[in-house]
């Protein structure tokens, strides 16, 4: 019993320190199922922006890059592909609920699926076919030190 308190102060700690300041709990047991609920969300958000740093290019998409479950994850797979952009993490948002949500809140965004270049997120679909089209994104692959395919192809 003890642990769980001391777990739920320091959630709550990190909750107030996320933004979270004027929470307040109910009293008694419920409060113990808010805390583990701002927990849950606290560490969803900390999960979330270590998945964005960890590779240079990252996707949230409804399905795979092998099978996308939907037109606009599959297009942003295609661009990727047409630009030659093969090592970037992707992560299907249809095998977890709260993934779904959870980066939707992260990056206040509505919409999957949801593109991080260098840890900085770009948007959905249409931002990256604009991007496409533009040439902006040969440009922004550039200054991560990858070299599009279609520039190559040139």
């Amino acid at each position: 019993m003890n642990n769980l308190i001391r777990a739920s102060v320091r959630c709550l700690r990190a909750g107030s320190a996320a933004g979270y300041p004027s929470m307040r709990l109910p009293a008694g047991p419920a409060s113990f199922t808010a805390a583990r609920l701002l927990c849950a969300a606290t560490d969803m958000q900390q999960t979330l922006g270590e998945m964005v740093k960890k590779d240079k290019v990252v996707v949230f998409i409804k399905g795979t890059p092998a099978q996308p479950m939907c037109g606009f994850s599959n297009a942003v797979v295609q661009i990727l592909r047409m630009h030659g952009v093969d090592d970037y993490a992707a992560y299907n948002v249809l095998d977890d609920q709260d993934l779904r949500q959870g980066i939707k809140e992260f990056s206040n965004w509505p919409t999957i699926p949801q593109v991080y270049l260098n840890s900085e997120f770009v948007g959905g679909c249409d931002i990256l076919l604009q991007m496409h089209q533009s040439g902006d994104l040969v440009e922004e692959l550039n200054k991560m030190g990858i070299r599009s395919a279609l520039v190559e192809a040139k």
